[in-house]
């Protein structure tokens, strides 16, 4: 089992973070993120996960129409804002990623299949990810209050990439957390039968 210490960094003291200390992230940090949370299980390894990293002022400006009200502050004065999509024609990199078999044809010819697959393993992949911040010393601040149709037309026009979610990623201002929300319990969540 992994240390105390490793546990409450990565699930028990972790928290979606709204503010910010200013520290940067560097590109370093961003490919470790990615380094470790590709490395989570997909369905017959179709990893559709795509990640933008928004960093730039004119970046950040091009998103800001984009998202609700309430999530504009945080998003502006976090140091990168990961745009975190599932591409929709992963299959074609199934011969590479999963070459036991034929499964590119499990999906290519069935748009339904795909899609579903695409969203259920791409949103894996961004829990993956929320992670893998946590992991290199960073705190995530997930959401969904955005426009994923303005969003995917502003950053993934002409792709065949949808955007999930938004994810603010930095060093955390532990001060600005409000206190913990509760979580369901065991038996209230859970059933063994």
């Amino acid at each position: 089992m992994l240390d105390d210490w490793t546990l409450n960094r990565l699930f028990r003291d972790a928290r979606t973070h709204v503010a910010w200390t200013g520290s940067p992230v560097t590109d370093d940090d961003l490919r470790r993120i990615w380094d470790l949370a590709k490395m989570g299980p997909t369905s017959g390894n179709c990893s559709p996960a795509r990640v933008l990293f928004i960093r730039t002022t004119e970046a950040k400006e091009r998103l800001r129409p984009c998202l609700s009200p309430g999530n504009v502050e945080k998003t502006m004065a976090a140091p990168v804002t990961a745009i975190v999509g599932h591409d929709t024609a992963f299959f074609d990199l199934l011969p590479r990623l999963y070459p036991h078999v034929a499964a590119r044809d499990w999906f290519a010819e069935n748009p339904v299949l795909a899609d579903i697959t695409a969203f259920r393993n791409g949103t894996l992949q961004a829990g993956y990810f929320i992670l893998a911040c946590r992991a290199v010393g960073l705190d995530a601040g997930p959401m969904s209050g955005f426009d994923n149709d303005a969003v995917d037309g502003e950053f993934f026009a002409g792709t065949t990439i949808r955007s999930n979610i938004l994810v603010n990623i930095g060093v955390g201002d532990a001060a600005m957390l409000h206190p913990r929300d509760p979580r369901l319990s065991f038996d209230e969540a859970c059933k063994v039968i």
